[in-house]
């Protein structure tokens, strides 16, 4: 295919600046599509009441007067025959134009109608007049030097020379069923639609393309990965591992047992595991994650965990080895903080194979850390790493299996893409005894009765969270910071109770010194940003306060939420926020991190459930995960087909499509 360079119009400076977009080929060029339309419909003059904006075409018919008031401000003033009369035109600051307005020059202007005056003061000049009543035009994204003009000047040009030769990714008998226009014709009527009627026809045609080309992407993945027998070859004692099960001193739920049977099957398989397990706050996904650890160790495997922090981790460590204390198992624990001597003793270990688990953070994948039989890669809350670290993880071995765990309930739209070529268990039964959590709204003048309720829980000898959204004022935001909260805390509570505060910019040592002393108690009032969101177990904590609600997604509010209730103790969450009471009252109702992440997505989109996105993927150009879910379920069911017809190899478009993964 053509090369930009090779679009008409476009020289070295353009190329430079359509590359700063991420605009590379004549293919990105056409499918840089408008942002926005502006919509031109022209008015009659008569009926264009004193002060309204109108949009309206003519001729010029006087020589364009410039006058000048001072540097920077000039004033150009002419007039405009229309064909519902003649008016005046003044237009501020745009002198440049001047030589473009010769008499008899056809031109849209866009502004504001003084009826008593008979003058527009335009906001914009539009050299030509509007061919029909409406107007549709297209306006893009640029950058500096790049104006919408010249984008869509190069757009069209592209089009014209090489719009023959753009690939389409929708095979000819999807084209036939829905009645779709050709490639061609539809990036023509995006980029310069006649109708909003055809706009909304080409614009369906070309969201349905890029999401049957993402779906054929999950789904073709998926294929290849259960063909491959690429896995380890296991053959699980289950006998051994049922005597283990009955060892744990809880009762697993069914949904628990459910997903420990979907996990031990795919170990069996001979393709490569590659599994979600997603479950809400505290419904025992880690003992899952452990009994598939210890099957693996049946076999001869060495499993990793990796944390995105040094207290999960230790948390896990600690948890997993009170797990398998009767067992042989010879556990590690590596992190940043780990002395360089027992590093090294722990290098030795994983490497001859007499270590058969470590838990970890993001140190497990130095380089220097070499496994011996690495059979089994967990990582946990596994949207706080980027894809790297993850590839990393799963590159130390010789083709390990690989479990994902995440306590951010997943809503399925969203779980259907960024997952869609895993396979998925689901912890929705909580266990036995954890008790709802009571959730309160409350405006700040209602700040006295929330201090009472702390009050009551700390005489009760029991601690507290205090959220807060930032770390330290700015001058142009009032939202209530970690260290004010502190000096409000200390106004209240005197020095009766130990108050300390953490925050993501702490050194990772201070932090999880802090963590220590909060979990044995040396700190009562905990004030912090939203790193505990994700973390350690304090049974006695039993109040969650988060100042400035409004401003997190339900799903995080959901994840602070569940840092309490981890006791026996009836625990509470408060929300502090002057606005947002009917969307912060969801969480009142309802404790089913399923259902909020749901809401979550209807209210939000994709992009805020997790913070910033890891994968590339998840960047369409102009489908939306959130806005065309039932377009995306289509093109998901017609990928699927597409893909299980016969004659892969020598289906043009198939390779074509295929060739496009290797790309992405």
């Amino acid at each position: 295919m053509a090369e930009l360079k090779d679009v008409k119009g476009i020289g070295p400076k353009s190329l430079s600046l359509l590359n700063k977009i991420n605009i590379k080929t004549v293919e990105d060029l056409v499918t840089h599509y408008p942002f926005r339309y502006d919509i031109l419909e022209r008015n009659d003059l008569s009926k264009i009441e004193d002060g309204e904006k109108i949009t309206i075409d003519g001729k010029v018919e006087s020589v364009p007067i410039l006058m000048r008031f001072k540097a920077g401000l000039n004033k150009m003033n002419f007039r405009l025959v229309t064909q519902t009369g003649v008016v005046g035109v003044s237009i501020f600051n745009r002198a440049f134009l001047k030589s473009q307005l010769g008499v008899g020059t056809g031109v849209t202007v866009i502004g504001k109608f003084d009826k008593g005056k008979n003058v527009i003061t335009a906001s914009d000049i539009k050299m030509g007049i509007l061919t029909n009543k409406i107007k549709i035009e297209p306006v893009y994204h640029c950058t500096s030097g790049l104006t919408n003009k010249n984008m869509a000047t190069y757009i069209n040009m592209a089009l014209l020379m090489h719009g023959k030769d753009i690939p389409d990714y929708i095979p000819q008998e999807y084209i036939d069923r829905y009645s779709f226009l050709n490639k061609k014709t539809a990036l023509n009527v995006i980029h310069n639609p006649s109708t909003s009627e055809k706009l909304k026809e080409v614009t369906i045609r070309l969201k349905y393309e890029e999401l049957f080309q993402f779906m054929f992407k999950i789904n073709y993945l998926k294929q290849q990965n259960k063909k491959e027998k690429n896995g380890l070859v296991r053959k699980i004692d289950r006998k051994e591992l049922d005597k283990f099960i009955k060892k744990i001193p809880f009762s697993l739920t069914n949904d628990q047992m459910n997903a420990v049977e979907e996990i031990l099957k795919d170990l069996e398989a001979p393709s490569r595991m590659n599994r979600l397990l997603q479950g809400d706050v505290g419904s025992g996904k880690t003992v899952v994650a452990f009994t598939g650890m210890y099957a693996n160790y049946l076999c001869n495997y060495q499993s990793a965990l990796m944390a995105p922090t040094e207290i999960l981790a230790n948390q896990h460590y600690i948890n997993l080895c009170n797990f398998l204390k009767d067992t042989d198992v010879k556990i590690a624990l590596l992190t940043g903080s780990t002395p360089k001597k027992d590093k090294t003793d722990i290098y030795k270990g994983l490497k001859d194979g007499s270590i058969n688990m470590v838990i970890g953070t993001h140190a497990l994948i130095q380089d220097e850390v070499e496994y011996n039989n690495l059979g089994l890669v967990i990582t946990d809350e596994q949207h706080r790493f980027g894809v790297h670290q993850r590839a990393n993880l799963q590159n130390k071995g010789v083709k390990p299996d690989v479990l994902y765990m995440s306590a951010t309930p997943i809503p399925r739209t969203y779980a259907l893409t960024i997952f869609g070529d895993m396979d998925v268990s689901t912890i929705k039964e909580r266990p036995k005894g954890r008790q709802k959590i009571d959730t309160y709204v409350k405006k700040n003048s209602e700040i006295k009765d929330v201090l009472g309720m702390m009050y009551e829980e700390l005489k009760n000898k029991h601690q507290v969270y205090v959220i807060a959204p930032l770390i330290e004022e700015s001058e142009n935001s009032d939202l209530t910071t970690v260290n004010e909260l502190r000096e409000q805390m200390k106004l209240a509570f005197g020095d009766h109770y130990k108050i300390d505060i953490v925050h993501g910019k702490m050194a990772s040592g201070a932090k999880d010194l802090i963590m220590e002393q909060f979990k044995e108690n040396k700190v009562q009032i905990l004030i912090s940003t939203t790193v505990v969101e994700v973390g350690v177990d304090v049974p006695n904590a039993t109040t969650m306060v988060i100042f400035d609600a409004d401003r997190f997604g339900l799903s995080t509010l959901h994840q602070l939420r569940g840092r309490v209730g981890r006791g026996t103790s009836k625990s509470q969450c408060i929300l502090i926020s002057d606005s947002e009471a009917e969307r912060l009252k969801i969480m009142e109702k309802e404790d089913d991190g399923f259902v909020i992440s749901e809401e979550d997505f209807k209210l939000r989109g994709h992009g805020d459930l997790f913070g910033t996105k890891q994968s590339g993927d998840m960047t369409f150009k102009i489908a939306s995960i959130k806005n065309d879910y039932k377009i995306l379920l289509q093109a998901k069911k017609d990928s699927k087909e597409y893909l299980l017809n016969k004659d892969t190899d020598n289906d043009e478009l198939k390779q074509r499509l295929i060739a496009s993964i290797a790309e992405s």
